[in-house]
């Protein structure tokens, strides 16, 4: 059986999609996050500064579970509506194991289980 090399990750804030390319039905790995800031309550709070400080150390460990999660793959489409894969995507750049990944980056809207199906199967289609 041959390896798979090529993965796709829709992800927010709050959940990454990761589904592998392959003509097989996709398995869809599901990675949630605990991010929960409201920014109401930033700004009416007095201890933003402790808030944002401990929402960021939230979001470094979901992105450390995705990375650990991808390390074996060659070629990743990063895409979702937010800010999410641009973050993640830095994080990933200090990290040597992903070095030699090649990484792509795509802006997309909020979408169904199978439309994150499709905009893999297309993207890797032609790549």
């Amino acid at each position: 059986m041959k390896k798979v090399n090529k993965l796709g990750i829709w992800m927010d804030h709050s959940i990454a999609y990761l589904m592998e390319f392959t003509n097989n039905p996709f398995e869809i790995k599901t990675i949630e996050s605990q991010f929960s800031i409201d920014e109401k309550e930033l700004q009416i709070s007095k201890k933003a500064t402790v808030l944002i400080n401990t929402e960021k150390h939230v979001l470094y460990e979901y992105y450390n579970k995705i990375g650990d999660a991808i390390k074996n793959y060659k070629q990743i489409i990063l895409f979702g509506p937010s800010c999410a894969k641009m973050e993640f995507f830095d994080v990933l750049s200090e990290d040597i194991r992903f070095l030699k990944m090649k990484i792509e980056i795509k802006e997309t809207d909020k979408m169904s289980l199978n439309q994150q199906h499709d905009f893999i199967l297309k993207y890797f289609a032609n790549n």
